[in-house]
């Protein structure tokens, strides 16, 4: 049966990440890490047993690819007995979209802000609670956080993000407006900023700088496998993935000395660049095994090279406008 929300929101939505390994968003992020792009389809044999890198049984990755499939991002096809798997067109742009932003997080950060805080001001009846929940995953991957019940607050200038995701949602009763804070002060309860907790933020980063620097030091020192890579870069992708949604990249006037934001971003770039090659070498292996033909054509890509993308891409649309 088709949900209100899977009726207004966007046609095509990519499984949530969560702890563990979690079947359908692992097949997404491996393939959006080394076939991005690629017309040729992936047998399912292949996908399968990449999967078993991460400790996932065959009938789960392959209910995840029948699954994937029902919801619009993989696209089946036949080839005598076998079948293969490749990402929908809209699961493509959705994924290509999400992964700039993933890659750029860290990096957007202003250095100068206005001062202008955007609000998001919203009801939704109780029946309709799974539209409340899609309404509050699209304003956290904007920058939103809670302030008050159905208060939502963002340092990003993102007034028509929030506008296009409130109408997408058929959400009605809801403002959304652009204004500087004048009471409380900064620092006191019911300013915009204390919709984050800040040492909570500063301890996600600090976890992240302690777990990930040591693997950095393994991989400078030729001390990884081919087979950890593979599995190392998705870790390190999945705990990286999680921090726009918690973290709207706040103004640097408004943050703590020596916020550890920057060197983690340092870390995760330096480290999912680095074992860019061993994972390839592997993802080559397991296809190899099954499709050869296909197994040249793996590549992996780089934090450095999407940044440079996105960058050169910015500067089109700005040369245009």
């Amino acid at each position: 049966m088709t949900t209100a929300v899977e009726r207004r929101a966007d046609p095509v939505r990519l499984p949530r990440a969560q702890a563990g390994a979690q079947p359908q968003h692992l097949i997404v992020t491996l393939i959006g890490d080394y076939w991005l792009g690629r017309k040729e389809h992936l047998p399912s044999a292949a996908l399968v047993s990449l999967t078993h890198e991460f400790g996932i049984s065959s009938t789960s990755a392959r209910a995840a690819l029948s699954r994937l499939a029902r919801r619009g991002l993989l696209v089946p096809s036949k080839s005598g007995r076998n079948t293969f798997y490749g990402l929908t067109p809209r699961a493509e742009q959705t994924l290509r979209a999400g992964t700039d932003r993933i890659f750029m997080f860290g990096l957007d950060a202003p250095v100068r802000w206005t001062g202008r805080w955007v609000v998001v001001i919203f009801s939704v009846p109780e029946e309709q609670r799974d539209i409340r929940h899609a309404l509050r995953s699209r304003l956290r991957w904007l920058g939103f956080s809670s302030l008050y019940d159905g208060v939502w607050v963002s340092p990003r200038p993102v007034e028509d993000e929030a506008a296009e995701a409130l109408a997408d949602l058929g959400v009605h009763q809801a403002t959304v407006l652009a204004a500087s804070a004048s009471h409380p002060r900064q620092g006191e309860q019911g300013h915009p900023l204390s919709a984050w907790n800040l040492d909570e933020l500063r301890q996600m980063y600090e976890d992240f700088v302690e777990e990930f620097a040591p693997l950095r030091d393994r991989v400078r020192s030729g001390q990884v496998s081919a087979s950890e890579a593979l599995v190392a870069r998705t870790a390190i992708m999945d705990t990286w993935r999680s921090f726009p949604n918690r973290d709207p990249e706040l103004p640097d006037a408004m943050l703590p000395s020596r916020w550890p934001r920057t060197e983690a971003r340092e870390i995760f770039g330096q480290v999912y660049d680095a074992l860019g090659p061993l994972a390839e070498f592997r993802f080559r292996q397991i296809l190899g095994h099954i499709a050869p033909e296909l197994a040249t054509l793996v590549q992996h890509r780089t934090a450095e090279s999407v940044v440079a993308e996105v960058r050169v891409a910015r500067e089109r649309r700005a040369d245009l406008s």
